[in-house]
C-alpha cells in the first residue's frame, strides 16, 4: 500500500520517465486532472516533512568484542570454538551486556556469513550506481575526528565520487547525492543501497521497504529507481564496498589535517577527477572515457535546485533558544516561546516562523553547545540595560575599540541613561554590518555626535545613492504630465539685496 509521498513519486516517474499518458495516470490513481498538473510541477508536496528520529542499537558497543572473539577462534580447534550462546553468556558475565540473545545470534551469523561466503561476479549495466557510507579518521581544527565518508560509484565505468561529512545523517545523505549527481553530470537510472535507516523506515517484506519521507523527496526530485540489498547481503553492492577501502587507503593516507570540510572535500574531488585517468585491468579504455560513454545513459539534472536539508519543528524557550540535534541556537527575543521550524543543512541552519526566516547560524557538529547571535538579544537589553555587562551572549563578542569609546562618552554625559543610548546604537546592527556601523561611529566621534539618531543619519547619508536622470520609457501615463517652470524672481531679488548690503 502506497503512502501519499510514494504515490506522488510514482506518478511523476510514470509520466516524466516512462512517458505514460496523463489521462491513463489519472484513471490509474483516481486523481483529478488539476491534481496531476500540481504533482508534475512540484517534486514534492509543499511544506516540510519530518523524518522519524533515529534509534541506537544496544548492541553497537559490544560488536567489536564479538568480532574479536570470532577472529581469535580461527586459531582454535573447530570443536572448541564459541557458539552464539557461549558468546552471549560471556558478554553478560564479563562485559555487563543487558540485551537479548537473539541479537547476539544474529551478529554471530552475520560475521560468519561475511567471512565465509563465495560470491558470483555481477554484471553492471551503464547508468547504474551504488551508494554507501564509510568512516575515515581526520584531524579537524586540531582535533581527531571520525568523519562519515559518502561514496557513490558507477560500476560500469568505475567512476567514484567521495565527500566527507562531520556525521552520517539525513542531511549528509541528501547533500552527498546532490554533489555526486553534479560531479557525474547526470542522474543514474538505478541506485543500489543497503538498508540504512536514513532511507528505510521499515521492512515490509523480503524485497519491500517503507521509505523515509526525506528519501522519497530525493527520489521524487531526481526520479531514479532505488534498489535495496537483501539483509546482510552487502556483496550485492560490493563495488562501492571495495572502492571505499581503496579510496581510504589511497586518498586519506596520511591522516588529512584541515580547518574546514569544504577545503578537504575540494581536495577529495580533485583526487576523484585524477583517478579518472586510470585504466583498470581487463578494460581497454580509461575511466574518463567510459564515463563519457556512460553519460548517455544518465538522466539530465533537474533545472531547479534540490534543498539538501533536514527539517524539524521546535519551540523556543524563555532564553530565546531553540534546540536541534543536541545543540541550542538563539533566535531574536521577540520569538521566544514560539513554535518554529528548523531547516538544517551541512553548513548552515535556518530557523523560520511560518514563512519568515528569523535566524541563520553556522551549523555546529559538536554536542551540548549553545550558539548565540548577540544581536538577537539587543532589543531585550534595551529594556533591561543593567544586564548588559552580564549578558552571556555578549561575553565573547569582539567589537572594534570605537564601540567602547562611544559607550564611555555616552555614560559620562548621560549617566545611567547612557547605557541605554549605547544599546540603541548597537541595535543598528540589526540592519547593517559591524564594519559599516564601526565606520559610522568613528565619524560620529570625530563630529562629537553621541547618540543613535546621529549615527543613524551618518549611516543613511553613506548609503544614499546619487539620483540619476528620470527616464519616461515604460511610463506612458507620465508623458502627459507637465510641471510649470519655477519663478526665480524672488531668488534674484534676494541676490540683489545681498549685493546692496555688501
Amino acid at each position: 500500500m502506497y503512502t501519499d509521498m510514494e504515490q506522488w513519486s510514482e506518478i511523476r516517474r510514470r509520466v516524466l520517465v516512462l512517458g505514460e499518458s496523463k489521462r491513463s495516470v489519472c484513471r490509474a490513481f483516481d486523481i483529478h486532472w488539476d491534481t496531476l498538473k500540481k504533482i508534475l510541477q512540484h517534486s514534492d508536496p509543499p511544506g516540510y516533512r519530518m523524518s522519524a528520529p533515529r534509534k541506537k542499537r544496544a548492541l553497537e558497543a559490544f560488536v567489536p568484542v564479538i568480532e574479536q572473539i570470532l577472529s581469535d577462534d580461527r586459531n582454535e580447534p573447530r570443536k572448541q570454538r564459541h557458539t552464539a550462546k557461549r558468546i552471549f553468556e560471556r558478554l553478560k558475565a564479563e562485559q555487563g551486556y543487558s540485551g537479548g540473545y537473539t541479537v547476539i545470534k544474529d551478529a554471530v551469523r552475520t560475521w560468519r556469513n561475511q567471512h565465509g561466503e563465495v560470491f558470483v561476479p555481477l554484471l553492471h549495466s551503464p547508468g547504474e550506481a551504488q551508494v554507501d557510507f564509510g568512516q575515515a579518521e581526520i584531524e579537524w581544527k586540531g582535533v581527531r575526528w571520525t568523519a562519515a565518508m559518502f561514496a557513490m560509484t558507477l560500476p560500469y565505468s568505475d567512476a567514484i565520487f567521495l565527500c566527507l561529512f562531520p556525521r552520517e545523517c539525513t542531511e549528509a545523505f541528501l547533500e552527498g547525492h546532490r554533489r555526486a549527481f553534479e560531479f557525474f553530470g547526470g542522474v543514474p537510472s538505478r541506485i543500489s543501497y543497503d538498508n540504512l535507516k536514513i532511507a528505510v523506515a521499515q521492512h515490509t517484506g523480503p524485497h519491500e521497504r517503507e521509505l523515509t519521507p526525506a528519501f522519497l523527496r530525493l527520489i521524487s526530485h531526481y526520479l531514479f529507481k532505488p534498489h535495496f540489498c537483501r539483509v546482510r547481503r552487502a556483496n550485492e553492492k560490493g563495488h562501492v564496498e571495495n572502492l571505499i577501502g581503496f579510496s581510504r587507503r589511497n586518498f586519506l593516507v596520511p591522516v588529512p589535517r584541515t580547518e574546514s570540510f569544504a577545503a578537504l572535500n575540494a581536495t577529495l574531488e580533485e583526487q576523484c577527477r585524477a583517478d579518472m585517468g586510470r585504466t583498470l585491468r581487463g578494460k581497454e579504455r580509461s575511466k574518463a572515457m567510459l564515463l563519457d560513454e556512460e553519460r548517455g545513459q544518465l538522466r539530465a539534472l533537474p533545472t531547479n535546485a534540490f534543498e539538501a536539508a533536514r527539517t524539524a519543528t521546535a519551540k523556543s524557550n524563555s532564553l530565546s533558544l531553540v534546540r536541534f540535534d543536541r545543540n541550542d541556537y538563539s533566535v531574536p527575543s521577540a520569538y521566544a516561546h514560539r513554535e518554529l521550524t528548523v531547516s538544517a543543512g551541512i553548513e548552515h541552519l535556518r530557523i523560520f516562523c511560518g514563512t519568515e526566516e528569523v535566524a541563520t547560524h553556522e551549523r555546529c557538529w559538536e554536542k551540548a553547545r549553545t550558539i548565540f547571535n548577540p544581536v538577537h538579544y539587543l532589543a531585550l537589553l534595551e529594556r533591561k540595560p543593567g544586564a548588559l555587562d552580564f549578558a552571556r551572549p555578549l561575553q565573547e563578542w569582539a567589537l572594534p575599540a570605537c564601540f567602547d569609546l562611544l559607550r564611555r562618552r555616552l555614560e559620562a554625559e548621560f549617566g545611567d541613561g547612557g547605557t541605554r543610548r549605547y544599546i540603541q546604537v548597537l541595535r543598528l546592527l540589526e540592519r547593517v554590518s559591524v564594519g559599516a556601523l564601526s565606520a559610522a561611529i568613528e565619524r560620529a566621534l570625530e563630529l562629537g555626535v553621541h547618540d543613535a539618531d546621529g549615527v543613524r543619519l551618518i549611516l543613511q547619508q553613506r548609503s544614499e545613492q546619487p539620483v540619476g536622470l528620470f527616464c519616461l520609457e515604460g511610463r506612458p501615463q507620465l508623458k502627459s504630465v507637465r510641471v510649470a517652470e519655477p519663478d526665480l524672481q524672488g531668488y534674484g531679488a534676494l541676490l540683489n539685496l545681498r549685493e546692496v548690503s555688501a
